[in-house]
């Protein structure tokens, strides 16, 4: 578990009580993009030592999350909770140092003391920093105590935040083992992080007080301390911590919307740090360009309408099979009964639907007049849109259709807009009816899309079909 100075070496440890949020997902995607452009490796760490909160569903939906980022560690995962004899070992050095004490004190004791020490307006020092134990002593529970230095300053020089000073005395002595002998996170992450290897810390700015405290416990053991990284948080669009309110909070909520994986990197990445004006870039080009002087100081704003537009972008560059296999899924998921044809006939439509798509749930939607069987249910307006000339004007058309030779959709509509100048009308006589007729009534592109989407056969016989209905 320990790698060469040389190598850059970043590490994700989220805690497994819930599922991944947007802003974890941030953090790995840029512990992930640090360590790949520094040609490092990226580690990840499920930080289990609350056992009441950490759940084995928990751990999963974190995996889930990341399987579905594509991000991936480059070792096994390390659990922290099988390291705990490794963590107690560290305690019992710090005590052999002096860097760590017993504290006898009881739970009640403790708070009693810390509330006349601030009624006092000192800081809480337990008794126990400097008194030796009696034999009677020596029978009670006890938690381990870091020993702070006092009347000392700390200073941490963060990658993102910059010098950052402490006052030793505000930090407390902080419990490094519980009295079930349990270590505590603080010395737990200062322990993984050193046997790990790693060299830069990147995680949110809520744990910039806790730079302090393990920056004192890595000076106490000797060790280097690794580069910090405390990116601010993510706030909603109206600049409050994101809550509930604001929309989607977990990494499955937007692979459930239809948002791409591909799309989610790019927005993420964005999201806090800046490469010029550059909004839309690849994992490749975020790899090299990613930077920690480019990450920002001000908490970033969730703003929907962009991921909305970062992920249309990648949805028209997306291969058609993939776009296909991900629509079917979004309308089986709506309930719709599979049919031994959907995926073709999705994936024939493809190309012709997708630039108008900001979601593959909005993809799906669009896609409907595809998977619609025949014959198509008219309503009232497309019945009398047929009626009389309307329908006499559309017979023409689909008799012209048949002999057409070329189902282009740049042929398609060149032929329409021949046809209708024939026809010495406006082809607003004549998109309404064969919309109508070829989709009832769903969302759907422009006629020549439509054809093209259908395919020759279905287009042909949803309009034979819309005629005979229509006699």
């Amino acid at each position: 578990m320990t790698s060469s100075s040389s190598t850059v070496v970043t590490r994700f440890a989220p805690s497994p009580t819930g599922y991944l949020h947007i802003g974890g997902a941030r953090t790995a995607l840029f512990n992930w993009l640090y360590a790949k452009s520094r040609g490092g490796k990226f580690l990840i760490r499920v930080e289990d030592t609350d056992r009441e909160r950490s759940t084995d569903d928990a751990v999963k939906a974190i995996f889930d999350g990341l399987s579905w980022l594509e991000l991936f560690g480059d070792e096994d995962p390390v659990f922290q909770f099988a390291r705990a004899d490794r963590h107690r070992e560290v305690a019992e050095q710090l005590l052999a140092s002096g860097h760590a004490y017993r504290d006898y004190l009881s739970a009640e004791e403790t708070g009693a003391l810390r509330d006349a020490a601030k009624a006092e307006g000192r800081d809480f020092v337990s008794p126990w920093r400097d008194r030796e134990p009696s034999v009677d002593d020596l029978v009670k529970p006890f938690t381990v105590r870091f020993r702070r230095p006092l009347d000392t300053s700390v200073l941490v020089e963060d990658a993102v935040q910059g010098a950052v000073r402490w006052d030793s005395g505000s930090l407390d002595d902080l419990v490094i083992l519980r009295s079930d002998g349990a270590p505590t996170y603080n010395l737990a992450v200062v322990v993984d992080d050193h046997d790990m290897g790693v060299t830069h810390v990147i995680r949110g700015d809520d744990h910039l007080n806790n730079a302090a405290r393990q920056s004192l416990i890595y000076d106490a053991l000797g060790w280097t301390r690794p580069t910090f990284a405390h990116i601010p948080l993510i706030h909603g669009p109206d600049g409050a911590k994101l809550s509930k309110r604001h929309g989607a909070q977990a990494v499955h909520e937007y692979a459930e919307m239809g948002y791409l994986p591909e799309a989610m990197r790019n927005y993420l990445a964005r999201l806090g740090w800046a490469h010029g004006d550059d909004e839309l870039f690849s994992d490749e080009q975020a790899i090299e360009w990613f930077d920690l002087p480019g990450i920002g100081k001000a908490p970033a704003r969730l703003d929907f309408d962009k991921l909305a537009h970062v992920n249309a972008h990648w949805i028209r560059l997306a291969d058609d099979d993939r776009l296909a296999k991900l629509t079917l899924d979004a309308h089986l998921t709506k309930g719709r009964a599979l049919q031994p044809d959907d995926e073709a006939r999705l994936l024939r439509a493809m190309p012709f639907v997708k630039d108008r798509a900001k979601t593959i749930v909005e993809l799906a939607t669009q896609t409907d007049f595809v998977l619609k069987a025949r014959p198509l249910a008219l309503d009232d307006k497309t019945r009398g849109l047929l009626d009389g000339e309307g329908g006499d004007r559309i017979s023409r058309l689909r008799e012209r259709l048949r002999l057409f030779q070329s189902w282009d959709v740049f042929a398609l509509e060149t032929e329409l807009k021949v046809f209708a100048e024939e026809e010495g009308v406006g082809f607003g006589k004549i998109g309404p009816s064969m919309r109508g007729a070829l989709t009832g009534g769903s969302v759907s592109p422009d006629i020549a899309r439509i054809l093209a989407a259908l395919g020759r056969d279905e287009s042909l016989g949803r309009l034979d079909d819309a005629l005979q209905q229509d006699k």
